[in-house]
């Protein structure tokens, strides 16, 4: 496995893959913005629309040339928040699953962020998920949790934790 920043020049040969990647997760429970139905479709136009962002950051797992994972930094656009990103859509499509790939990648957003002059960390994910003990082992701190947060895929309401790591 290898984990690599994604080029601009990478984009629209990644978007399958990524793509592929997304749907497993949504239609595996994973709630990360979207609800059912959701075809790869929406999940290559979503892609499309956020590799669009030029200050966001993507850095994948690949296995052979394929994306098994995924993880996005979002710095912080506003004024007085110089020093912060946001953690988002850290995703590993069910193939990648059990590889050490989510805290690889949290590692290498972590990195990346220092590398960029942003320091505090946030991230939200839905409270009980698996994605939730990973956040935690890997030293974020939980700050609290919003019930009736998001949809789940099905539409079920859940509650989402925030977290928060200083690196």
């Amino acid at each position: 496995m290898e984990i690599a920043p994604l080029t601009a020049e990478d984009h629209a040969a990644a978007e399958t893959d990524l793509a592929e990647v997304l749907l497993e997760c949504v239609l595996g429970g994973a709630s990360v913005g979207f609800t059912l139905p959701f075809t790869v479709a929406d999940a290559r136009a979503y892609w499309r629309g956020a590799l669009a962002d030029p200050d966001a950051r993507t850095w994948v797992a690949r296995d052979a040339g394929r994306i098994l994972g995924v993880v996005r930094l979002l710095p912080a656009a506003q004024a007085n928040a110089p020093h912060r990103a946001e953690i988002a859509k850290l995703l590993v499509h069910p193939d990648g699953r059990g590889h050490g790939l989510g805290g690889a990648l949290l590692v290498a957003a972590e990195e990346g962020a220092r590398a960029l002059g942003r320091t505090l960390l946030v991230l939200d994910t839905e409270t009980g998920s698996v994605a939730e003990g990973l956040y935690a082992r890997r030293g974020w701190t939980r700050v609290g949790e919003i019930p009736e947060f998001a949809l789940t895929p099905s539409g079920d309401r859940a509650a989402t934790t925030i977290f928060r790591k200083h690196v």
